[in-house]
């Protein structure tokens, strides 16, 4: 069987033509009989082998948007039982426009990456002002609404709709660079991978072959010990030929997260409330509902930053009393260290100074609120009544 040759991305670079890849006169670039070769063979593997996944069953272009977006950053087996329950919370793209965001992001709860949810539900009322509450079959205007970008336009619009649009989501990436054995992390070759995945594209089956492509990603071609031996394409791909299919993706050298302690106020008042803010809609977890605090300065204990920090976001005055919980959480760009202690409100009227509302809520109705994962974990810990003799 023909190999890939290792400079056929190079060669589909300087192609401007979209098919050039196919045109098999020229020794540099994918000859159109290897194209063919892979286009069948995925197709074919994707008959036997295809997931049997619930967005699958639909061409509705809603249904199908809503698991492309949790599919972003989530793996699928997390994504099914909050995409059954959105549609039976949200069924039509009309009643999630008209819900509160509240709602919206207590069913996006413990799935991260909330930015996802709020443009989810922004796109929904866009599409019922401007596209009359139908979801648009243009790419161009797909790629207008909040949240979609070029793979995700690509993957609702060939999945609804069997339009040629190729995909470059995580999966793909990671099938492609292994093909031609890549010799740069797929961050400095996007422009390069994108004319691969557009070349390859079976524009007769665009719907099956996206499909295809992402499933061999996440059930062959994985990250940590690809199954080789069992993909279809193995004849022509030159990491597996060249035996460093283990080696690639080539990462990027990152630099060590960043961290944050952080000293977090469960604040009680004397009808035993507790005290919770809403985060500001732009910027991290914006919408959410939290417990107050704030960033222990160098040198400050985290008694004084919690009093501190409640005198400067909310106005009052309180006392800090026991260590409830410490929390440890990853974010994508940094991690947190949050120290969270029991503390009384003393005086003053809570106000939204650096947030958008304050409440005091019982511990009974707290669950009605959405909250980031690190804050659920706080208030299982306020549930089993812990106390700082349970962290040491």
């Amino acid at each position: 069987m023909p190999r890939t040759p290792i400079n056929a991305l190079k060669a589909t670079a300087s192609q401007p033509q979209r098919n050039s890849l196919d045109r098999a006169d020229d020794r540099d670039r994918l000859p159109g009989s290897v194209v063919v070769n892979l286009r069948e063979t995925l197709l074919l593997w994707y008959g036997h082998f295809g997931r049997d996944l619930p967005w699958r069953q639909s061409r509705d272009p809603y249904a199908i948007w809503v698991s492309e977006i949790m599919l972003q950053q989530t793996q699928v087996k997390t994504v099914i039982p909050y995409y059954e329950r959105w549609l039976t919370l949200f069924p039509t793209l009309s009643a999630l426009a008209i819900a509160e965001q509240q709602q919206v992001l207590k069913a996006w709860e413990g799935l991260g990456y909330y930015a996802r949810a709020r443009n989810l539900h922004r796109a929904a009322q866009d599409i019922m002002l401007r596209h009359q509450g139908v979801f648009p079959a243009s790419p161009a205007d797909v790629m207008q609404l909040p949240g979609i970008g070029r793979t995700t336009a690509g993957g609702i619009l060939s999945a609804a709709f069997d339009q040629p649009m190729a995909i470059l989501d995580g999966n793909v990436k990671r099938v492609l660079t292994r093909l031609v054995a890549l010799p740069v992390p797929p961050k400095r070759a996007i422009a390069d991978l994108w004319q691969l995945s557009e070349a390859l594209l079976d524009r007769q089956q665009p719907r099956d072959f996206n499909q295809a492509i992402m499933d061999l990603g996440a059930t062959v071609c994985m990250p940590h010990q690809p199954l080789c031996s069992s993909c279809p394409w193995n004849g022509h791909c030159e990491a597996y030929n060249q035996g460093i299919q283990a080696e690639l993706p080539m990462a990027e050298t990152r630099a060590p997260l960043p961290h944050k302690s952080i000293g977090v106020a469960v604040i009680w008042n004397d009808q035993g409330q507790i005290l919770i803010d809403r985060r500001r809609q732009e910027g991290l977890l914006g919408g959410l509902w939290e417990f107050p605090g704030g960033k222990v300065e160098p040198g400050e204990t985290v008694e004084a930053c919690i009093q501190r920090e409640i005198r400067e976001e909310l106005g009052i005055e309180i006392t800090v009393g026991d260590h409830l919980i410490v929390v440890d959480h990853a974010y994508s760009h940094f991690r947190v260290t949050l120290n969270v202690h029991h503390c009384r409100h003393v005086s003053g009227e809570p106000q939204a100074i650096e947030c958008d509302e304050v409440r005091w809520v019982t511990l009974t109705d707290i669950d009605q609120y959405p909250f980031p994962k690190a804050n659920v974990q706080i208030i299982e810990a306020l549930r089993h009544g812990e106390t700082s003799t349970d962290h040491h």
